[in-house]
């Protein structure tokens, strides 16, 4: 299974917070399956980060680095999926998550349950 990390996701993964839900955490453990982390979501975290809202380390580049965990760019197919998406949600990061879920065929990792007005894969985080 390919799967995607929502931004929460993330950061309860990289903090080893037991807010993560066993079926996630196993997921992501698990070495058959591959991990995207989207470059929306370091562009997210940078964001917050930038407007006082999130603490990181200052090596956290590195700590991704670290990670078993595949990059995943944003594409043009992936900015035209956005604008197919029906309007059941309205963050701009989240749009794009389920863009790159849809066209890439991954199952998004995430605690949002608005998201799964897109019909795509979801394990809930």
């Amino acid at each position: 299974m390919n799967l995607l990390l929502d931004t929460h996701t993330l950061l309860w993964w990289l903090d080893d917070q037991s807010t993560l839900s066993k079926k996630a955490r196993t997921a992501i453990a698990d070495g058959k399956n591959i991990v995207f982390i989207s470059a929306v979501v370091i562009w997210e975290i940078k964001i917050k980060q930038a407007l006082g809202k999130l603490e990181i380390p200052e090596d956290f580049r590195k700590v991704l680095d670290d990670q078993p965990f595949n990059k995943l760019d944003i594409t043009v197919e992936h900015a035209y999926a956005v604008g197919d998406l029906p309007a059941h949600h309205r963050d701009p990061f989240d749009r794009m998550l389920v863009a790159q879920a849809k066209v890439d065929s991954l199952t998004l990792v995430t605690r949002d349950i608005r998201l799964k007005e897109y019909k795509i894969p979801i394990i809930q985080a």
